[in-house]
């Protein structure tokens, strides 16, 4: 907590306008959530909020929360969401990525959808993350993910300059995604649908539980 508190305590002044040009793939995260009326969505790492009232507001009839390690950020998500008047539909909390507890936190004994953005690059158990992720959902619910890939398509020196850039913030991204995530569904037992958009810059994943290959 201490160590993102210290990173984020100036940083979330300016987070969404100076990452939206490099944090890919968000959008298309929000607009393939698709909840239905009346379900519940949880956002881990919520950061500033900008994801939750995004969604919030392209999806009028379901409820939004959200945790996160730092509370610096966290006071810039509530100021968000004050901001955009949905302090009814959101709701943000301290929590720990790899131990997160709707139940706990919210009252929620299970999700139906859960998204992650741009945090497992800075979680050391990142696998712990997708795996607690995966429990909590409810039947035919969905996680899904987007985050840094390989940056495989980039040239060299881009490569290696915006590596240095994210090593300033403690990102560090997870190398070949693919096998990784592979992994977590086939523990789990969830289907799988995963992409390397913009040249592989970034990932994004969606695990649904219950319908991969170890169903019964």
């Amino acid at each position: 907590m201490f160590r993102m508190n210290r990173v984020y305590r100036w940083q979330r002044h300016v987070y969404d306008a100076t990452r939206r040009c490099y944090l890919l793939g968000r959008d298309r995260m929000i607009a393939e959530l698709k909840p239905a009326a009346g379900a519940n969505v949880l956002e881990i790492g919520c950061g500033t909020g900008r994801n939750l009232v995004q969604a919030a507001c392209r999806n009028p009839y379901v409820q939004f929360c959200g945790i996160d390690v730092s509370k610096e950020m966290l006071t810039s998500a509530r100021i968000a969401i004050s901001h955009a008047g949905l302090d009814s539909r959101i709701t943000v909390a301290y929590g720990d990525a790899a131990a997160a507890n709707p139940q706990l936190s919210f009252a929620l004994p299970r999700l139906h959808h859960v998204m992650i953005s741009y945090a497992l690059a800075m979680v050391p158990d990142w696998r712990q993350v997708l795996e607690t992720a995966v429990t909590k959902l409810c039947p035919g619910g969905r996680l899904h993910v987007v985050d840094f890939a390989n940056f495989d398509g980039l040239p060299g020196i881009a490569s290696v300059q915006l590596s240095r850039w994210l090593s300033l913030f403690e990102v560090s991204p997870r190398g070949e995604p693919e096998r990784k995530h592979t992994a977590i569904a086939a523990s789990s037992a969830a289907d799988l649908t995963f992409d390397c958009p913009f040249r592989g810059y970034a990932h994004s994943a969606v695990l649904t539980p219950g319908a991969g290959p170890g169903k019964p």
